[in-house]
């Protein structure tokens, strides 16, 4: 068991012979993915669009909960901004890591979902210890706990790169979580510690255990890496310009 934090959904260690799945893609898929699986295809209330799919893509219209897939199929799986919809979260990452041995994944932080709050979301996360907590947004408190001692009392004197903000403070925004093997994760946790993130205003320490405390030279160092990072995908984008097709013109083209 093992896991990293990547920049983003770019910056996965993804080999070049590696047969990828990407389940629940939308309208923003991977192009890297060899095969694609949507439950939704006739509404778009989980997402922002219409279904896309590249035309070397193979589309599977299937539920991500259950896959018709054998053991093992896949060498990586990508679930992005999905499992945060999913009736069952234990029973949804039992399946990917029944059909992939290691993969990513990335769903709205806390935080993220208190600024942006959308109503197809059942679920908030936060990574704790290395591991995935995630707790049902109905059980949240009515209004969510403060944050403004964090965002103006904290976060500003810890980050020199407010560009590039979002990616140089894993879960501001997002919880990214790239496993291999199996994926440590708690639902709806009852013990003190962990519910305490969720449901209590946080003090410093718990401020310290999300947004772990880093010198002048190790924010820049990050920075750097970022920046670098998002002129490297900028770069890529346009010498590799890559469009997705919608569902219909993908089913006419077979």
């Amino acid at each position: 068991m093992g896991h990293r934090t990547p920049i983003d959904r770019y910056d996965l260690k993804i080999k070049k012979s590696d047969y990828v799945l990407e389940v629940g893609s939308g309208h923003n898929p991977s192009y890297r993915a060899n095969v694609i699986v949507e439950k939704y295809i006739s509404t778009n209330y989980h997402r922002s669009g219409e279904v896309k799919i590249f035309p070397h893509q193979k589309f599977i219209n299937a539920d991500g909960a259950s896959m018709p897939f054998q053991n093992k199929e896949f060498d990586y799986i990508i679930c992005n901004q999905v499992l945060e919809h999913t009736d069952d979260p234990i029973g949804f990452i039992k399946e990917l890591q029944r059909v992939a041995s290691k993969g990513y994944l990335e769903l709205p932080s806390l935080v993220g979902e208190s600024l942006f709050p959308k109503l197809a979301h059942k679920w908030v996360c936060l990574e704790i210890d290395g591991k995935l907590v995630l707790f049902e947004k109905e059980k949240l408190p009515r209004i969510y706990p403060d944050y403004g001692r964090t965002f103006l009392n904290f976060l500003p004197y810890q980050s020199l790169a407010l560009r590039t903000f979002y990616l140089s403070y894993h879960q501001v925004n997002t919880v990214r979580y790239e496993w291999s093997d199996t994926i440590d994760v708690l639902v709806n946790p009852q013990d003190e510690y962990y519910r305490s993130f969720f449901e209590k205003t946080w003090t410093e320490e718990m401020q310290h255990k999300i947004f772990p405390t880093r010198s002048k030279q190790q924010d820049v160092a990050i920075s750097i890496k970022v920046i670098m990072h998002l002129i490297k995908t900028m770069i890529k984008r346009r010498i590799f310009v890559h469009k997705p097709i919608s569902l219909a013109e993908y089913n006419n083209s077979k």
